[in-house]
């Protein structure tokens, strides 16, 4: 990058600045530092490192992608006690990589930025932490991710209730269980996971249902001692038990996007668990879905429906019309008294950045730019937002396979721009808007037809006010890591600071004297 700017920064100066410790942030700042780059930051708003792994440690939390996949490529780790880790192993993972890599240092915790805003003039990204400190950064690096804002819904009421309430991500510890009537709103990813353990404590559970969840038996066991010694003593073994695992997951895609017709088999699966795990007929058909299997995601867990077909737990599943002082009325009439309300209701992935956080060119707030639903350029780079990366940026999610491959992925991209602002001499660079809204529009019509848009429900991977997908990657992800090997210059406006700049739209503003390649994109 361009240095002569550098008499004009203030002395909290950073060449990256990273937000989140979890395996994004962690995955970046391992990679710069690999890479002998060691001016960067990491804003972390929480006490510790860990992202969602340290955020979300209700009971029963776990993976639900095989261990071995579900870690970075380049630290295997043969200590994994289960093939699906639990949360508290994923986290410890985490702090082993930022120990080993000697990332801590890089690392304010309790910081969350309050403010990130582009300076036109000087080319950086002025930033505000929640201690009123003043930072800036010539590249901004999101490690969010879409599931880190906790979701509750919109029911009448929510405020009056007088017992103790919380959602999945902020479980309180301390509040014993024991004997009481609880209630847990939702059944999605975490539900499934914690409900067997609060059935197990609860004097009378009720869980209110909106649509009942697919759920496949989790083909999880204990990894032996034995086993794991064979990981320390020859690393290729696990290298060759991640590579069959990659490619067996990646197998899903086929019958997902390409060939729906073979869910068929998965279906019938998943409805034969049901019959296996309940005994009762009515509650079998509560518990099975009106909709086409994988048009949400589908769930695995062995211990679900044992819980749900036990004499102290009740599936609610008339709509809830309001929640009083003492409990939830449903829309029948009934009134269940309540003496805690727990939220499995997930979390804000349709809107991923909190209003007034991120603001590009001519003060454009991100936030509002997106309320048609979040979209990036290679779920990395927004328009108008120079030098602005976002790694699990939207439509980067998947349905079949781990993320961790996603977010290396991207991280190398994020590295091969730095590498390409320094090698050209350039301060800033900004996708094309026309770029960017032509990847999306050929990302949207792979969705179109796919059983994730039209499988007859309503998921999280779908934007509530315009129906679009804005979650999942519609292809195989050795296609996407294909896509983000190189940074692609021509896509791209750049220069340098201080330059006169033209616009385009969105309020980008493109340089006259831009040092990339300008070809057709």
């Amino acid at each position: 990058m361009a240095q002569q700017q550098h008499g004009t920064i203030a002395t909290r100066h950073t060449q990256v600045a990273i937000i989140g410790s979890g395996f994004s942030g962690l995955g970046m700042a391992i990679r710069l530092k690999g890479e002998g780059r060691h001016s960067f930051r990491i804003f972390e708003k929480d006490d510790g490192i860990g992202g969602t792994w340290r955020q979300n440690h209700y009971p029963g939390c776990a993976c639900d992608v095989q261990s071995h996949v579900y870690s970075y490529s380049f630290e295997p780790n043969p200590e994994w006690t289960r093939m699906f880790a639990p949360q508290e192993e994923i986290r410890q993972y985490l702090e082993h990589c930022a120990d080993k890599y000697r990332i801590r240092p890089h690392i304010h915790l309790n910081t969350p930025l309050t403010e990130a805003k582009w300076d036109e003039s000087r080319a950086l990204w002025q930033l505000k932490d929640n201690h009123g400190r003043d930072f800036t950064a010539s590249v901004l690096v999101s490690g969010m991710g879409a599931l880190s804002i906790p979701a509750y819904p919109d029911i009448p009421g929510t405020d009056r209730f007088q017992g103790k309430a919380f959602h999945s991500q902020d479980w309180d510890h301390d509040y014993d269980l024991t004997g009481k009537r609880v209630a847990v709103i939702g059944t999605g990813a975490s539900a499934i996971q914690f409900v067997p353990e609060v059935q197990k404590e609860a004097g009378q559970l009720y869980l209110f249902q909106r649509s009942a969840p697919w759920i496949m038996p989790k083909p999880d066991r204990e990894i032996s001692e034995k086993e794991r010694g064979i990981f320390r003593r020859l690393p290729m073994v696990q290298q060759l038990e991640r590579k069959a695992l990659y490619w067996m997951l990646e197998s899903r895609v086929v019958p997902m996007l390409i060939n729906p017709k073979l869910l068929k088999a998965a279906r019938y699966m998943a409805k034969s668990h049901i019959r296996r795990q309940i005994s009762d007929p009515e509650l079998q058909r509560k518990v099975t879905p009106d909709y086409e299997f994988g048009c949400k995601r589908v769930l695995m867990s062995n211990n679900y429906y044992p819980a749900l077909d036990q004499p102290n737990v009740d599936v609610v599943t008339d709509g809830i019309q309001e929640i009083t002082e003492t409990g939830i009325v449903t829309t029948d009439g009934q009134h269940r008294e309540i003496d805690v309300l727990i939220y499995g209701t997930g979390f804000k992935s349709t809107d991923p950045v909190p209003k007034g956080l991120i603001k590009g060119r001519n003060g454009q707030d991100l936030n509002e730019l997106w309320q048609d639903g979040p979209e990036a350029y290679k779920g990395a780079a927004i328009s108008g937002f120079p030098n602005l990366f976002m790694v699990m940026g939207p439509n980067t999610g998947l349905g079949h396979n781990s993320m961790v491959y996603m977010i290396e992925s991207q991280i190398q991209y994020v590295m091969d721009a730095i590498r390409t602002m320094e090698e050209k001499d350039i301060d800033w660079v900004d996708v094309k808007h026309r770029t960017q809204r032509q990847y999306n529009q050929r990302l949207q019509g792979r969705l179109d037809g796919s059983i994730w848009n039209d499988g007859g429900c309503t998921s999280w991977y779908i934007h509530p006010e315009t129906g679009k997908n804005v979650a999942l990657w519609p292809d195989f992800t050795f296609r996407f890591s294909r896509q983000t090997r190189q940074f692609d210059a021509a896509a791209y406006h750049a220069g340098t600071a201080g330059e006169q700049a033209g616009t385009e739209s969105h309020g980008q503003a493109p340089s006259t004297k831009a040092k990339l390649e300008e070809q057709p994109a």
